[in-house]
């Protein structure tokens, strides 16, 4: 009981706190909403939301691009001859920060949002340097549980991954695609769970793509990302390749490959066109 009376709920022995908590409802109005200040930009329907500083500072540097202090992170803004060009936006570090980042570019007009970070590989013929496209993503972080969508295991956009698997195959640029592992924790990236989810064929661990990925679907927004792996975890050691030659050099080559696609000087309103042209195809 507390002082005033009332019933506490009392968690079993074993019992995870979150079977006490009622579920968010669908239609429950958040107090703060994303928003468009006086001072923000707008945005075209393009965004690639870059994780590290040093890529982001790099890619933002590529062309000329006007910037925006948001505070936490960083907006880049290139525009194009009809106002809408592509726009980069980050850093970001966890499930957290990533999906406010995501939130305020879609209020200030993001529909169609790329993703470049970096990975740990649980898997042993996916190396340092490796490509990584998340289709889905096992949510250990505690964020995601704050979007309540009606899909079971929500995924990344299948045209825009069709897009970006295009574009990779026709740079000759090897890949693998499938499910990652989102944590909040990766001082807490166990053997346990690191021989579980190696077994289970999860390809990666990181830190934002199952909360990103809610919140697209929470949106009605496309998403889809690329990651290089950066270290490896399948051998239970830790091997790290942030310095590696290799990775540098493909983290160059993947920052290169999302930036002309997404402003690609054939297609003034890039991912879109790209798409349209694919289904009419076929």
């Amino acid at each position: 009981m507390t002082a005033t009376g009332k019933n506490l709920s009392i968690r079993k022995p074993g019992e995870r706190m979150s079977t006490l908590l009622n579920p968010v409802p669908v239609k429950d109005v958040a107090v703060i909403q994303p928003r468009k200040g006086n001072n923000d930009p707008a945005l075209g329907p393009d965004v690639l939301m870059v994780a590290i500083s040093q890529d982001l500072a790099r890619l933002s540097q590529i062309k000329s691009m006007g910037g925006f202090d948001q505070g936490f992170f960083q907006i880049f803004q290139m525009k194009d001859q009809t106002g809408a060009g592509l726009s980069l936006a980050g850093p970001f570090l966890g499930a957290p920060q990533a999906v406010m980042v995501m939130e305020k570019t879609i209020a200030l007009g993001a529909k169609r949002i790329g993703v470049f970070g970096w990975c740990g590989s649980l898997q042993p013929d996916l190396r340092i340097g490796d490509f990584v496209i998340p289709l889905n993503a096992i949510a250990e972080e505690g964020t995601s549980k704050h979007y309540p969508v009606r899909k079971r295991n929500p995924g990344t956009d299948p045209g825009l991954n069709q897009v970006l698997e295009q574009a990779l195959e026709q740079e000759g640029l090897s890949f693998r695609k499938g499910t990652v592992w989102t944590t909040d924790a990766p001082y807490r990236e166990t053997a346990s769970k690191v021989k579980t989810y190696r077994a289970k064929g999860v390809l990666a661990v990181e830190m934002e793509m199952s909360a990103l990925i809610t919140l697209a679907v929470y949106r009605s927004v496309m998403i889809s990302g690329l990651l290089v792996v950066s270290d490896e975890l399948f051998d239970l050691k830790w091997h790290r390749g942030f310095s590696s030659p290799v990775f540098k050099k493909r983290c160059l080559q993947a920052g290169n490959l999302l930036l002309k696609l997404f402003e690609d000087e054939d297609s003034q309103r890039g991912f879109l066109t790209k798409i349209n042209s694919r289904e009419t195809r076929t």
